[in-house]
């Protein structure tokens, strides 16, 4: 896959660990320049000096408008600009809705739809300026299957399904391809941000799964999805642990 994506630009947010992180490698190591947003500069500026291509590091809040496309636009103008988006920046706080909070509510809708949509609203028009290419949008199992304790989270990933459909019929017409990644349980910090009930609940699914994916599996799925002759859309890719049922 070397060099496959060679003198193109790639803008990854959730940059900074999991998935995000071992998706900006995987795209460098293919030869493309990548811009890398996240809040934790620190953490990006440890990635980037991991990369031998070019790439940008920046701070970026995804759920505030005017830092989203400030990143976007900002990241194409240094770089010279953009083919892919890998809009990866997410949150998934869970529990019941009787018991929920409603700050977690709007932080996991802040970030998981609207800061996806920021992104991509300043990302449509310079990616096809360019030519055309992807829009990558990293959903989750959860945007297929509801489960009680995930009803908020579930409704964002169910979002995240329905505007990529709806995305991908629009753009086209751009030469740009959407593709929705929809990974199963990941080794990541994403279930860490939970209460100790949830964490334990958590513990217990992965012990009867078993091997559960390492994010450089999704990043795998996320290459080959961008990798494509040019008129092959990959348009979902559901990837599980094999001992997951749902």
């Amino acid at each position: 896959m070397s060099g496959a994506l060679e003198g193109r630009v790639a803008l990854v947010t959730g940059a900074s660990s999991g998935i995000g992180e071992a998706t900006a490698v995987a795209l460098s190591e293919a030869g493309a320049s990548v811009a890398l947003g996240a809040r934790r500069t620190d953490r990006l500026e440890a990635i980037a000096e991991r990369l031998d291509g070019r790439c940008l590091v920046k701070q970026v809040d995804v759920a505030d408008e005017r830092q989203a496309h400030s990143f976007v636009q900002e990241s194409h103008a240094e770089l010279g600009g953009l083919d892919i988006l890998v809009n990866n920046a997410g949150v998934m706080l869970l529990g019941s809705v009787a018991e929920g909070s409603p700050d977690d509510w709007r932080r996991m809708i802040n970030v998981n739809l609207l800061g996806l949509l920021y992104c991509t609203h300043a990302a449509l028009p310079l990616v096809e300026r360019g030519g055309g290419g992807d829009i990558v949008n990293v959903s989750s199992v959860a945007g297929r299957y509801a489960n009680a304790g995930a009803a908020v989270y579930n409704m964002t990933k169910f979002g995240v399904h329905a505007f990529s459909e709806a995305l991908r019929q629009e753009a086209l017409h751009g030469g740009i391809r959407v593709t929705t990644v929809a990974p199963g349980f990941v080794d990541t910090e994403l279930q860490g941000h939970n209460s100790p009930m949830v964490r334990q609940a958590v513990e217990r699914s992965r012990e009867q799964i078993g091997e559960v994916l390492r994010p450089t599996d999704v990043a795998d799925a996320i290459l080959h999805a961008v990798t494509r002759p040019a008129h092959v859309c990959v348009n979902e890719v559901v990837v599980r642990p094999t001992g997951q049922a749902r």
